[in-house]
């Protein structure tokens, strides 16, 4: 996986195709004056030679997507439809997204992993609140990627295996950078200004007829960890439609993880079976185990789904939202879903473990 040029981040970010860092610094204050005259010579000046754009190895195509996005946020945020502004933009972006393997537009990953920090950040508000959020999220995605890997070993493994469970402790490990990711954005970003300031700038985009979803901080792709535990085979329809729209937004790793997986067995499906295997009072040290290590990384995925609820529910609320749904595409109600169906699964691994003694536990009152 480390081999993906998308993984090479710090040449990501250095690289500026599009010679780009003068004029975008220069973005903020157009936004601010509401100027989308400017915007819209910006983006024209900026669209490559398609001829040029072919030769760029995939880095720098991802480079050019990220600095084009920003100024396609920018114009829709100001009502304009970038495509039908700047018609030549089109093409470009239906070549970069096929050089990339990605989707016609910016991502959070351009946004956010691929943005160049200091001076050269790119950015719809130049807000210090702005910066912030963008770091929240580059804390997170590192974890992801190096869980994806353990991920892989999960579905392989039966929770038999030792294996299992260190590979569920050490996604576990990965995940808690999201807890404080959220405990961050919780302390240091009031949800007012996510929902008057910044969240306009994600609407979506139209392009060749099709309209996408801007590079928010809900596309970051927390699912494959779901559907390695729970959500491949014990999911419900609204999150399944959810997921059939986010994961074209992906990596092509991890969208091809996706339709390895998707028919899978989760890891609370195997260790269900095994338990009900296994007599009463008969369950092994190693399924114990397993049992446990499941418990904490679904206690992780909760604490941190409990909190990015709360956050979303004061963002919007009805006196203060300007839209009815999440940048995501999804309405708040469906994070409620997924945080129940999170911690039923939660519980009932956890009860599994309650109910039966490992073979050889002690018997009486200190095994109570």
């Amino acid at each position: 996986m480390f081999g993906d040029p998308r993984h090479r981040t710090e040449d990501i970010r250095a690289a500026d195709p599009l010679g780009a860092d003068a004029l975008l610094n220069a973005v903020p204050a157009m936004n601010a004056d509401g100027d989308v005259a400017a915007l819209t010579v910006a983006l024209r000046a900026m669209v490559p030679d398609l001829d040029r754009a072919a030769q760029w190895s995939v880095g720098h195509a991802l480079a050019a997507m990220r600095d084009l996005g920003i100024l396609l946020g920018s114009l829709k945020r100001h009502g304009v439809q970038p495509a039908e502004a700047v018609p030549e933009v089109l093409p470009a972006l239906e070549l970069l997204g096929l050089r990339t393997d990605m989707v016609p537009r910016d991502t959070v990953h351009h946004y956010t992993t691929w943005n160049p920090v200091g001076p050269r950040r790119r950015s719809y508000t130049g807000h210090p609140t702005e910066f912030l959020l963008q770091d929240a999220v580059r804390m997170v995605l590192p974890g992801l990627v190096a869980a994806l890997d353990d991920c892989g070993r999960i579905a392989r493994l039966e929770p038999y295996d030792p294996g299992f469970a260190a590979a569920l402790d050490r996604v576990a490990r990965h995940l808690r950078a999201m807890v404080e990711s959220i405990d961050l954005t919780v302390a240091r970003v009031p949800p007012e200004y996510f929902a008057l300031t910044l969240r306009p700038y994600f609407e979506e985009v139209e392009i060749a007829g099709r309209d996408y979803l801007g590079p928010a901080a809900a596309q970051v792709p927390l699912w494959p960890v779901d559907l390695t535990l729970w959500q491949c085979d014990r999911s419900d329809p609204a999150y399944d439609a959810f997921l059939a729209d986010s994961v074209p937004y992906a990596l092509p790793s991890w969208r091809a993880f996706h339709a390895r997986h998707r028919g899978g067995v989760s890891a609370v499906s195997k260790l269900s079976a095994a338990v009900s295997w296994e007599g009463a009072d008969r369950l092994p040290a190693s399924l114990t185990a397993s049992a446990e290590a499941l418990s904490r990384v679904l206690r992780v995925l909760k604490t941190f789904r409990a909190r990015h609820l709360g956050i979303a529910r004061k963002a919007y609320r009805e006196d203060v939202r300007l839209y009815e749904e999440g940048s995501g595409g999804a309405p708040v109600a469906l994070l409620r879903s997924v945080l129940d169906l999170t911690r039923e699964n939660e519980t009932m691994v956890r009860r599994a473990t309650v109910r039966r003694r490992p073979a050889g536990a002690p018997v009486g009152p200190s095994a109570a």
